[in-house]
């Protein structure tokens, strides 16, 4: 792990120490290289030629061009000095020019040396050769490579392979006990500040006092206050919370360790126990600092849950590893933990007591203010036209994170330069929204005409309906365009309430069942084009039984677990309790079916105009729905900015329409169901 620079402590190369002579593989590699290229060489530059038999070394030694004869027998092969002359009568111009100045031999091979040395004998006694005959053993490289080569490459394989294993990093498995948390100062780069986090007023304030902490202990010590040993970061996933911890390394003047959930889970029995000690005795060496473990519930998980075959031992003892050292016997002062997790109900509690995790910090969902602050940091390096409205931006993106928000800068971003547009408009915003909830337009879809009457009709079946219900979503635009895998939508603009009464609940059911009714009603028969919207009323209307107890026959009465445990292959009534969950269930649709069929017997008119309407342009406007209905009984102040901001122009549309206020208890629903 680096160390940190200190402040009193100048820089110097190598900490100021001579740099330590070392052996390195690649030193191998480079002689290896550099013999084969001097073999090379010396081939290239010498004038060397074979001769295929013995006539042909005869030939040049009767025409006088061998000077000089060297037998080598462990070879059976013999080498001749040329003459200048026959030198320049073997060799072709380039040869000779290439290897100017050196000396041309030939070579052969002899069967029998008794036999060759006749030869040579007879050549002398006809006066063909007069010059000297020397005896030579050739040196023979090819038996010292296969004797000394495997030997050596077993050396240097298990050198390479040892000092690997005993190499600091990942890649050692001497060190695969060790942590792999990042480290980060005051000095990195990219940092991020708490002026980059938009929102979070509350989260960031008990953020802040940790960091405040650190570089102002005597201020609360003096008192006799003691920080919170940890603290946990919890929220929906995109909500913002690894970049308070980013923002976190950013503004303390501590070290700060980075380190994932997973970084502790490896394939080796107790490595992760091993990583817990070795990160918290680094954190304890450079107390006071921070540590951040993101996804904490890959370690933290329940212990005892889901025991098959002690398959999941290793990350229990990792937890347990875990618990010790945040408040174990030994000291741990200085070091404060921080972790994030969208999965809270599942941590174990002896990790979420006090003294370890003191605090649980919810990060939630931006309200309207938030993503006002959220959409100007992602605007501050786009270029968008002058006046542009964020805060219909934020109005029409109720329930995005912040994570959504950005996405919908950066599509509106890439839609804009698809247009060739020189700056970023409020349309392109708008279709970034149309784009990232329902999907890409399919405008070259195939319908019929009986098709595309009967989405007419059952969207203007939602729009109606909705339009004369009290709590229902102020309505933004409807379209019978195909848009993913819907064919047609009817979008809204949800209240954001922090209560939902019962009868909101109920209005929301019979505006999402106004679609069905409608076919039913104005086209004598059923689709399948309802199967979205029958999921999720039946979903609604079970959450109101079981878990709101909303129910006329079964009041006050809720099986909602709040501690995220589950009752298994079990429910927590009995077979008698079901059948009348399910008649209550059903009760409550059926209500809200005849009610939705009612409104629209009493505004048939109404619900014609708008269906031809939708025939015609495909897309209306709730200016539109207005001028054929009149002014909502019940318009809210979401109502007056709709249509006082947009008006009669195209404005969608963000959030998906026919989608109630999504809570944990609706979400618990859709788990079980």
């Amino acid at each position: 792990m680096p160390l940190l620079p200190q402040k009193n402590q100048k820089s110097k190369p190598n900490g100021g120490k001579k740099p330590k002579f070392g052996f390195n593989i690649m030193w191998m590699y480079v002689v290896v290289l550099a013999s084969l290229f001097g073999i090379w060489y010396f081939d290239q530059n010498a004038l060397i030629k074979n001769l295929d038999t013995i006539d042909q070394f005869e030939e040049l030694v009767k025409t006088g061009g061998v000077d000089k004869i060297t037998i080598y027998r462990n070879k059976k092969e013999a080498e001749g000095l040329l003459s200048k002359s026959a030198t320049e009568t073997v060799f072709s111009a380039p040869e000779l020019q290439r290897a100017e100045g050196a000396d041309g031999k030939v070579e052969v091979k002899y069967g029998d040396t008794q036999s060759f040395e006749k030869r040579i004998e007879q050549w002398k006694q006809e006066g063909w050769f007069k010059g000297s005959v020397s005896y030579a053993d050739a040196a023979d490289y090819s038996n010292l490579v296969w004797t000394f080569g495997p030997i050596f490459l077993l050396v240097a394989l298990w050198y390479f392979m040892f000092r690997r294993m005993g190499r600091g990093g990942d890649g050692g498995v001497f060190s695969v006990g060790k942590s792999k948390a990042q480290v980060f100062d005051k000095n990195s780069n990219n940092k991020v500040t708490f002026k980059d986090v938009a929102g979070l007023n509350e989260a960031k304030t008990e953020i802040e006092e940790i960091v405040e902490f650190l570089k102002n202990p005597k201020r609360y010590t003096d008192l006799g206050g003691k920080i919170p040993k940890g603290a946990l970061l919890v929220g929906p996933p995109g909500t913002g919370k690894t970049m308070l911890a980013k923002a976190v390394a950013g503004e303390a003047d501590v070290p700060f360790f980075s380190m994932s959930g997973s970084d502790f889970v490896e394939m080796f029995v107790g490595v992760g126990a091993s990583r817990v000690r070795d990160l918290f005795r680094q954190a304890k060496d450079k107390a006071p600092c921070i540590v951040f473990i993101d996804e904490i519930d890959a370690v933290g998980r329940a212990r005892g849950k889901n025991a098959n075959m002690g398959s999941n031992d290793e990350r229990e003892n990792t937890l347990n590893q875990l618990l010790t050292e945040m408040d174990g016997f030994g000291s741990n002062s200085g070091v404060i933990i921080l972790a994030a997790t969208n999965r809270a109900d599942i941590l174990d509690k002896a990790l979420l007591r006090a003294g370890r995790f003191d605090r649980q910090i919810y990060v939630d969902l931006p309200d309207l203010n938030d993503r006002v602050a959220i959409f100007n940091v992602h605007l501050r390096n786009k270029k968008v036209i002058e006046g542009l409205d964020v805060d219909l931006l934020a109005r029409q993106t109720p329930g995005f994170s912040g994570a959504d928000i950005a996405n919908v800068c950066n599509e509106a971003a890439l839609i804009a330069a698809r247009n060739n547009k020189k700056a970023i408009d409020k349309q392109d915003f708008i279709d970034a929204v149309d784009r990232i909830i329902g999907g890409l337009e399919k405008k070259s879809k195939i319908l019929t005409d009986g098709e595309k009457k009967a989405i007419a009709i059952h969207e203007a079946g939602h729009a109606t309906v909705s339009w004369h219900l009290q709590y229902a979503n102020p309505l933004i635009k409807v379209t019978i365009v195909p848009r993913g895998k819907a064919l047609g939508a009817a979008w809204y603009l949800p209240e954001e309430r922090q209560i939902t009464p019962s009868q909101a609940l109920l209005d929301e059911i019979c505006s999402t069942l106004g679609g069905r009714a409608a076919e039913e009603l104005f086209l004598s028969s059923i689709s399948t084009g309802a199967a979205n919207d029958l999921e999720r009323v039946t979903k609604q209307a079970y959450a109101m039984v079981v878990y709101y107890g909303m129910s006329a026959d079964l009041p006050n009465v809720s099986y909602y677990d709040s501690t995220g445990q589950s009752y298994g292959f079990t429910k927590p009534y009995s077979e008698e309790r079901a059948k009348k969950i399910d008649e209550e269930i059903s009760k409550i649709i059926a209500e809200q079916y005849e009610r939705a069929k009612q409104i629209l017997r009493e505004q048939a008119e109404g619900h014609g105009k708008l269906a031809d309407v939708l025939m015609t342009r495909e897309v209306i406007f709730t200016a539109d729905v207005e001028q054929i209905f009149g002014k909502r009984q019940w318009a809210s102040r979401t109502d007056e900015i709709l249509i006082s901001k947009t008006g009669q122009e195209p404005t969608p549309p963000p959030f998906e329409p026919e989608k109630p206020d999504r809570t944990d208890v609706e979400e618990k629903a859709e788990q079980e169901n």
